[in-house]
This record gives C-alpha cells, structure tokens and sequence, in this order.
C-alpha cells in the first residue's frame, strides 16, 4: 500500500471508516466478530489509518476498533472525532465543542480506545455557540499534554479552517468527496493546499451508490436512513444511476470493479488525498484497498471529470444545517 503526507501525517493512502460497523446503513447481517476481522484483514493489507468516532454506536464504535487494535497499536493511525455528543446532559447528537465538553469527550474516547493518545482527533461538526479559537485552543492543551497528536476538522467552512489554523496547525480536514460529490474542488481544495492541510474524503463510494450494486431504492431496507437521502429517492435516483453507468464502462475496460474505480479516481487527484472507504466485511476491504494499484488513464480521468453532477442535496436538509459551506 503507497502512503501519502496528509498536513505532515503520514498514512496509508487507502483508510478504512468504522461508521458501519456501529449499525449505520443496516445493510445485512453482520457481527463484531467480522467487523474485527475486517480491521485486521485491512492492516494485514497495508491499510495503517483508522477512523471512528463517540458518536458511532454511540460509543460501540470506538470500543470495537478499541478491541481490534489492541496488541498492534502501533500499526495504526488512530483518528476519532468529538462534538456531536454532550457530555454536560445534551447526549448524542447535541452540537458541543467548549473546552469542558472537549475534555471529558476525549477521556472517554481514550477509555474506550484503550489508548494514551489520538493521532488525528477531529471537531466532528461545527459548534456556532463555541468560537472555532476555543476549541482548537482546548484541543491543542491535549496534543501539548500527549493525549492528541494532530488536529483535524470535519465539514467546517473555509472561514472557520482559517480561523482554526491560525490557534494552531490543521492536520486535515474530513469531508464528503467523491465522484458524486464534488463541492469541495471550488475552494476547499484550493484553500486546504494553500494552507498545508491534508484531505480525507468520507463516503467516497456515495454511500454505496457507487459500487453500481443499488439500481432501484427497493433494494433497500425501510430502516436505512438512504430511503430518505435525497439522492437515493425518486427522478434524483434514476438520473444519478447515469454516474455509476459511465463508472461501470470504465472498470469493465480495466477489469476491475466501480468501487475500485471510483477510488482510483479520488486517488488521481492529487497526493494529499486519503478516503476513508467504509466497510464491515472482509471482501469489501480487500477490493477497496485493491484500488490502490489501479492507474487510470487520462482519458479515464477526463471522461469521469466531465460526469454530470449528481441530482439533490448530498443530505436531507436537518444534516445538511450540520455542514458549513
């Protein structure tokens, strides 16, 4: 696996996502027990950058990973992410990131990882009521004090990454980039590079819509919260599939599968790129990570640059209020 530098941290370029594995998606049967496997089969293979959250499960998440990871800490870059949990009686999904919040979100997570320190630990989303100089203040404390190595943010706005960085260094931002959503290449990209910070795509396969294996919104469950995402549903859903179709030529004249492409993709866009695919199963992993020897040709690369954007709002419209932009 070829490791890149995201803002000085170095990672394999191909990350693994954990949300899955909390019960997000719901899609099929599935156990702690392969979950682990999964992590372990992904470091077997290379992968060395991890990412979870409290929030996932909540709290389930980082305890699993916390299990997986134990005997070969070592191996692995640690990212978790605070702020969407309060700890002062909000509870889960209450926007928090004052320095008290902060402090008692990362003990926990720390507990439950069974670790000393978080290499990458993020601002899960942007808290208006906290001043970005605040937090990123508290957060640095910690890295001063070891519990923390680097600093990352997640779907914060320009305006606030330059405020953020300028209390202390930005390691990376997380962000939804994909084939299907492509925002970020306007000014976040620009403005990450000028600044020296890594980018970490999540959901680079569109929620699984890019692996070309949902052709209708039937297939899934009624509990899986897509049944509702704007771009799963109705005339979005049919005209999106035109995504996946270009998407499935292109591995069919590679021999390869749409996932790997559409990842072969992120990956041509520059060095200082690492998705974080998600996945709870072994074979996923392994054809995930797989994409990392998958050179595409230019023309390739044209002819998915030139797709035309995916219909709807990448989230229903109370996540969305979520997302700075």
């Amino acid at each position: 696996m070829k490791h890149v530098s995201i803002g000085g941290l170095d990672v394999s370029r191909i990350g693994l996502g954990a949300m899955s594995m909390a019960g997000y998606y719901n899609i099929g049967a599935g156990s702690d027990a392969e979950s682990i496997r999964t992590i372990h089969r992904a470091l077997e293979l290379g992968v060395t950058h991890i990412d979870t959250a409290e929030i996932y499960g909540p709290y389930s998440n980082e305890e699993l990973v916390g299990r997986a990871i134990k005997d070969r800490r070592d191996q692995v870059v640690l990212a978790t992410k605070f702020g969407l949990v309060s700890h002062s009686g909000g509870g889960p999904r209450v926007l928090d990131s004052s320095p008290a919040n902060v402090r008692v979100a990362v003990e926990g997570s720390l507990k439950r990882l069974g670790t000393d320190h978080i290499d990458l630990y993020y601002q899960h989303r942007v808290d208006p009521n906290t001043p970005i100089e605040e937090t990123v203040g508290a957060v640095a404390e910690l890295v001063a004090e070891g519990k923390v190595r680097h600093i990352g943010l997640s779907e914060a706005g320009p305006g606030t990454i330059r405020r953020a960085h300028a209390v202390h260094p930005i390691t990376a931002l997380q962000t939804e980039y994909s084939l299907w959503a492509r925002d970020a290449e306007a000014e976040l990209l620009p403005l990450l590079r000028g600044l020296g910070i890594g980018f970490v795509p999540y959901s680079p396969l569109g929620h699984g819509f890019l692996t070309g294996e949902i052709r209708s919104p039937e297939q899934l469950s009624d509990d899986d919260w897509r049944k509702t995402n704007p771009r799963f549903t109705g005339e979005n859903f049919q005209r999106n599939l035109r995504i996946v179709d270009e998407v499935q030529a292109i591995a069919a004249e590679g021999g390869a599968t749409p996932a790997q492409i559409a990842l072969a993709w992120l990956l041509a866009q520059g060095d200082d790129i690492a998705p974080i695919p998600g996945t709870k199963r072994v074979t996923r992993v392994e054809e995930n990570t797989a994409a990392d020897s998958i050179e595409l040709s230019a023309e390739q690369v044209e002819r998915l640059n030139n797709l035309t954007p995916a219909a709807g709002e990448r989230h229903e419209e109370a996540v969305m209020n979520l997302i700075e932009r």
